[in-house]
């Protein structure tokens, strides 16, 4: 039986070089895991925790993970990459090098009979106003492009010392649940209201994950994070189920 695979927010890059290497490892043996069995591979965003894209250089390094995702597509099995907050600065690598369909915004679509709203989910949902503009100030082409005139050992130096000062550069755990106060729970809400309704509305970035139910057949989906929950989601067409990859305690 063929699966649809979904997973978020690997945030390559902390808390060092070589925990993330050890993360990386990690992510290639699951993907080798669920290979035979893949039908399409949904990856919603923060596969780094910084990656920004020159016109002939990329940032170095997690080479395994990018041949790993290549040996998906030239077998034939789709791979679906969402923006992240953290990894949006993209401009055609993934697709040409890598084969892999980039995705900008939340999308509605069907996976094997079923409706799914699909979104990273950063900036979704009411408040968070200053969040919401620096995001506005990263999705920016003007300052993409101020961005692009700093060298690359300049620029790439800059965004990794900053994401070395994220309070994700350790684990401490993204346990308190605020109920129907989740800033994407009431995105969901507020889809329904409008009559966008979906069998399940899945989002990374939030990093605690669930599947929470909002009633009429519809369910909240949250990928969780590969930083210490190691977590994904598994569709067979009749079934959708969390689960959890080499979980240690």
């Amino acid at each position: 039986m063929k699966r649809v695979y979904f997973a978020s927010d690997f945030h390559l890059g902390i808390p060092n070089r070589e925990d993330s290497f050890k993360r990386e490892l990690k992510i290639i043996r699951w993907l080798d895991n669920i290979q035979s069995d893949c039908a399409e591979l949904y990856i919603l965003g923060d596969i780094f925790d910084f990656w920004f894209e020159y016109k002939l250089v990329v940032p170095k390094g997690f080479v395994r993970l990018q041949s790993k995702i290549a040996s998906f597509t030239d077998s034939g099995i789709p791979v679906y990459f969402f923006h992240g907050n953290h990894d949006l600065w993209q401009f055609g690598y993934f697709e040409e090098e890598l084969g892999v369909k980039v995705i900008k915004k939340p999308i509605y679509t069907e996976i094997l009979g079923k409706k799914f709203y699909l979104a990273h989910g950063d900036g979704l949902g009411l408040g968070q106003t200053k969040f919401k503009l620096i995001l506005a100030i990263y999705r920016n082409y003007f300052f993409q492009r101020l961005f692009a005139f700093f060298h690359p050992s300049i620029g790439i130096g800059i965004a990794n010392w900053m994401s070395a000062q994220s309070k994700m550069k350790t684990f401490d755990g993204n346990f308190k649940f605020y109920g129907e106060q989740e800033h994407l729970i009431q995105h969901c809400r507020m889809l329904i209201d409008k009559g966008e309704t979906a069998d399940y509305y899945v989002y990374g970035h939030r990093h605690l994950p669930m599947i929470y139910d909002l009633g009429n057949g519809a369910s909240y989906v949250n990928l969780g994070d590969w930083i210490g929950y190691y977590s994904y989601v598994v569709f067979d067409g009749e079934s959708l189920s969390l689960e959890t990859f080499e979980k240690s305690e």
